[in-house]
């Protein structure tokens, strides 16, 4: 390998030794000061109740581990949105899990927790996946009540989801296995069966003191609502722990008997590692997101076998389609290719740009998977789409308007990973966010924005310039650059995908290495929602 490659490969591994580092102190919650505590009650963590529960916390995937990362330092911050969000098996059954953490602010639901719940319930919904919730929170924090409780994606929406996804068949499991107050408390008892743990869970509309305040009675918690109370008296819940690992025992033992589910019949065989070093990775991706790279030798270090076989390989060249398996399931590719092609005319097309021909044969190939059944999984390293007078001429907006058609009304289930570049409608074509993934992760090596911090940064900067100008500033060169690096370096900060996980733009940023473990894990739990619609494509321009 060359000295390019061995640059490469350091730069990347770096961004994972950081992404560690981060990972790390976001597992810490509200610290360690905060876990003892916790811990001094009787309690597990959220996360020690999790892996309790799983049958192999390893295999599992976690969802929004960065959500609020960086975010209301004013308040003291929230670490992975003061909740918890992982998928796995439990009695050899696929679920989600939710659980509070209470060493953040109590369990406290801020806006972003709010946000990431809703998530981890249009996970369940959009693929009839059980969903358990350990519930152990003061609910909303108030300082910022505002912001979660009244609007249509806020707290109250995840209780419309629970009597929707109860429609739907959707086993719901709850333990409370801590707090649980005001409107909180109806989420288990909207859940199919709910349990509770003595002496730490309690369930009430309001608690001794509010009752108090309200109506003159003098009550302690436990009385008011305990595990005697709502198992014994009042009815409420269903089952009795005597601590946490007894009421995660008892979850156990019921998703032990669900049957079994429906299945979506994708194709899978027996699972095989590519032939090619997954590890290469690192050397061949680029350090700087400019630089142009063959997205090929990626894909062989993520399919089974390194064997891809290419759809329309020498049409449409800056985006490769092709069908190949990762972790023995069928899947069908949808990657930007960055190297510089030259086309049959001759002519030179910049890669990680979307053409005409390239928007063409993606739109064509998303349409065969969708008659054979075949999930999608885009690779996205994109600046967007050409522009200039030939490519308008040419009707680009026409040809990326058919690819995006397609992708919008796919029924087979999809899966996004930001490899490098997601610019503006690049995004929007290659199946950001907002065209419903199933899975959307990030490797540390992404950036996601409307356009790359450098070029922002020289839009922004004629703006700044032409306005301090009409204010009669001279703007010297020094000025200019200084303008320019305080510009580049705030758009930069936004562009990061941390910024991206932290809001739940993306479901989690990610060591490319476990790029395969992501996409098998999200078609296998997709598997269980069988597809009941057509794939049609509606009116579009030809």
């Amino acid at each position: 390998m060359d000295i390019k490659f061995n640059k490469n490969e350091d730069h990347n591994k770096l961004l994972v030794s950081d992404l560690n580092h981060r990972l790390k102190k976001v597992y810490l919650g509200g610290g360690e000061k905060k876990i003892e505590k916790h811990h001094s009650k009787g309690k597990m963590t959220a996360r020690e109740r999790i892996d309790f529960l799983l049958d192999e916390p390893k295999d599992a995937i976690e969802i929004g581990a960065f959500a609020g990362d960086g975010m209301y330092q004013e308040h003291g911050g929230c670490p992975s949105g003061g909740v918890v969000v992982k998928i796995g098996k439990v009695s050899g059954k696929k679920v989600i899990v939710v659980a509070n953490d209470a060493t953040v602010k109590a369990g406290a639901w801020f806006p972003i927790t709010g946000k990431k719940n809703l998530r981890a319930q249009e996970i369940s919904i959009e693929n009839r996946l059980p969903i358990i919730y350990l519930v152990d929170s003061a609910g909303v924090y108030l300082p910022m009540q505002d912001e979660i409780f009244p609007d249509k994606e806020h707290f109250g929406r995840i209780f419309r989801n629970n009597a929707v996804m109860s429609s739907m068949g959707i086993t719901q499991i709850a333990a409370v296995m801590g707090s649980c107050v005001a409107g909180g408390a109806y989420l288990p008892i909207m859940s199919d069966e709910a349990l509770i743990v003595e002496k730490t869970g309690s369930i009430f509309l309001a608690g001794s003191y509010l009752v108090k305040a309200a109506i003159g009675e003098s009550v302690d918690n436990e009385t008011l609502g305990g595990a005697t109370t709502h198992c014994e008296i009042s009815g409420v819940t269903d089952y009795k722990a005597k601590d946490d690992k007894d009421a995660l025992t008892k979850i156990k033992n019921i998703m032990d008997k669900i049957g079994d589910f429906d299945s979506a019949g994708f194709n899978r065989k027996k699972a095989a590692k590519p032939k090619l070093n997954p590890n290469e990775i690192f050397g061949f991706l680029p350090a700087k997101r400019s630089d142009q790279y063959d997205m090929m030798e990626i894909i062989n270090r993520l399919v089974d076998h390194s064997e891809f076989e290419e759809y329309k390989a020498g049409y449409g060249q800056t985006i490769l389609t092709g069908y190949a398996r990762i972790d023995g399931w069928a899947v069908g590719i949808v990657a930007n290719q960055r190297k510089i092609v030259k086309t049959k005319k001759g002519e030179m097309q910049f890669g990680g740009v979307i053409y005409s021909d390239s928007a063409d044969k993606a739109t064509r190939f998303i349409a065969n998977c969708n008659q054979k059944k075949i999930p999608l999984v885009f690779l996205q390293d994109v600046t967007g789409f050409m522009v200039g007078s030939k490519s308008e001429h040419g009707g680009i907006i026409k040809d990326g308007a058919k690819m995006v058609n397609a992708v919008s009304n796919s029924v087979v289930p999809k899966f996004t990973i930001v490899i490098g570049n997601s610019y503006g409608a690049g995004n929007y074509a290659m199946c950001g966010k907002a065209y419903d993934p199933r899975l959307i992760v990030a490797w540390p090596s992404a950036e996601l924005a409307v356009m790359s911090g450098n070029s922002a940064a020289k839009v922004l900067l004629q703006i700044e310039t032409a306005r301090l100008k009409a204010k009669g500033e001279k703007i010297t060169e020094e000025v200019e650059k200084e303008l320019f690096d305080r510009i580049k370096s705030g758009y930069d900060e936004q562009t990061s995908p941390y910024y991206a996980a932290a809001r739940i733009w993306t479901d989690a940023v990610i060591n490319p290495l476990d790029t395969r473990k992501w996409i098998s894990n999200g078609i296998d739990v997709a598997n269980h929602a069988p597809i009941t619609k057509d794939f049609n494509l509606g009116v579009i321009q030809t």
